[in-house]
C-alpha cells in the first residue's frame, strides 16, 4: 500500500549539518529547488538555516521529508513549523523568462543563489540538492540530498509549498490551463490545454512540448 511505503522511508538525518557544526559552522543551509520539471511558471529555491540542536530537530521536524514523498497536505501542515523552528529560510525565483534565455541548470542555480541572498543569517556552509553553487562557502552537494539531509527536506518542501500556491494565483490570472492542478508540469490535460489555447506568457517556450503541442 502507497501509505506503508512511505512510512518505510528512511528518514532524512542529521549527519551532513553535525559534520558542519562539529568544524565550527553554526549556520548551516540546507538548499533545493521545486519545479525545474515543469512546462509552466517559475524553478523556486529555498535555503534553510536550522538551529544546532539535534534532540529538538529530530523530535521538532520528526515529519519532514523529501517533499515528493508527502501529500499537499502534508506539506502545507509542515510549511509553518519549519518557518517558525528555522533560523532562517531564505526563497528565490527564477522566472520562465529567465529559463528560457538561461537554459534549466542555470536558471536553478540563480534562483538558488537569490535564496542565499534573502537569508536573514549569513550561511557558514551549504548543503546542496545536485547543484554546485558558485560561491565562497563549504558546500557538500549530495544526489537525493533532499531525501538524505533534514535541512535539504526542509527546503524541498517550502520551495515546494511556495511554487504550488504561486502557480494556484497564476490559475486565476490565466484561466483554461489548469495550473492550480498539475501547477504546470506535464499531464495529458495540460497537453490538452496547450493544443486549445497555445502558450500563457508563464510557459518556457524554450521547452519542447511548449513550442510544439501538436506534435504530443
Amino acid at each position: 500500500m502507497p501509505g506503508r511505503s512511505r512510512l518505510r522511508l528512511p528518514r532524512p538525518t542529521l549527519a551532513e549539518e553535525m559534520a558542519f557544526w562539529r568544524q565550527g559552522c553554526q549556520n548551516v543551509a540546507g538548499l533545493d529547488e521545486a519545479g525545474r520539471g515543469a512546462w509552466a511558471g517559475p524553478v523556486v529555491a529555498a535555503a534553510v538555516i536550522l538551529p544546532p540542536d539535534p534532540k529538538s530537530l529530530r523530535r521538532q521536524l520528526m515529519g519532514v521529508r523529501d517533499s515528493k514523498t508527502l501529500t499537499p497536505e502534508q506539506r502545507e501542515a509542515l510549511f509553518p513549523e519549519i518557518l517558525r523552528i528555522a533560523r532562517a529560510v531564505g526563497i528565490g525565483m527564477a522566472g520562465p523568462e529567465e529559463i528560457d534565455a538561461l537554459g534549466i541548470v542555470p536558471a536553478t542555480r540563480l534562483a538558488m543563489l537569490r535564496a542565499l541572498e534573502a537569508l536573514s543569517v549569513p550561511p557558514e556552509a551549504l548543503i546542496v540538492d545536485a547543484l554546485a553553487l558558485p560561491v565562497l562557502l563549504p558546500q557538500r552537494v549530495l544526489v537525493r540530498a533532499d531525501a538524505r539531509c533534514l535541512s535539504v527536506a526542509a527546503a524541498s518542501i517550502v520551495a515546494k509549498v511556495t511554487r504550488d500556491r504561486w502557480m494556484a494565483e497564476m490559475d486565476s490570472i490565466y484561466p483554461g490551463y489548469g495550473f492550480a492542478r498539475h501547477k504546470g508540469y506535464g499531464t495529458p490535460a495540460h497537453r490538452q490545454a496547450l493544443r486549445a489555447h497555445g502558450p500563457s506568457p508563464i510557459h518556457r517556450r524554450s521547452f519542447a512540448p511548449v513550442r510544439s503541442p501538436s506534435l504530443l
